[in-house]
């Protein structure tokens, strides 16, 4: 059975970190739905690169959803940080054991929700006054069910993370060329 992936899309998303592991997931067989939050059929990214949702964030079953990934970049992250339904949706994921992934500043947006506590992180460089954690300043952090990337240059080492901690060895990444061993560090 395939597992399923959410992306959400604010107006103001990073491009390179929503759509580099919607393109790594989906090659890997996963099914991976692009949700708008805030009721439009598309968001537009941080540098004006238009993307079609596949679903509105109000449309998108989360009961039967094993990962919620949350992009970066800004506003879009002070717009899912500001969504109630976003912070609910994080919570709700995090409290059943299923992943909950933020990379770049999208990690404010775990902190809003209240599920970073006790937990290692990583996120962009310059967030940290807004954080009550300290970030670790890695590539990327799995700790329990939540993952982070630093930001767009770990679009693909987050990508893996993500795909392994859903069962598929990130290994295979690399030997099937999709990547080139230590991009993004």
């Amino acid at each position: 059975m395939k597992k399923n992936i959410v992306i959400l899309l604010a107006d103001g998303f990073e491009e390179i970190e929503a759509l580099a592991p919607a393109d790594v997931l989906r090659r890997l067989n996963f099914q991976v739905t692009l949700a708008v939050v805030g009721g439009q059929e598309s968001a537009a990214g941080a540098h004006g690169i238009r993307v079609a949702g596949d679903a509105r964030l109000a449309d998108v079953p989360f009961d039967e959803t094993d990962a919620l990934i949350l992009p970066g970049g800004m506003p879009g992250s002070r717009n899912l940080q500001q969504s109630e339904r976003v912070l609910e949706l994080v919570r709700r994921m995090h409290r059943s054991g299923r992943i909950v992934a933020a990379i770049c500043a999208a990690p404010i947006v775990l902190e809003a929700a209240g599920v970073l506590e006790n937990t290692r992180y990583t996120m962009y460089p310059g967030f940290e006054s807004v954080m009550s954690g300290r970030p670790t300043g890695s590539l990327v952090e799995h700790d329990g069910n939540i993952i982070t990337g630093k930001g767009p240059g770990a679009a693909f080492a987050f990508a893996s993370e993500i795909a392994s901690a859903l069962g598929i060895d990130a290994g295979e990444l690399y030997r099937n060329g999709m990547f080139i061993q230590g991009y993004g560090s």
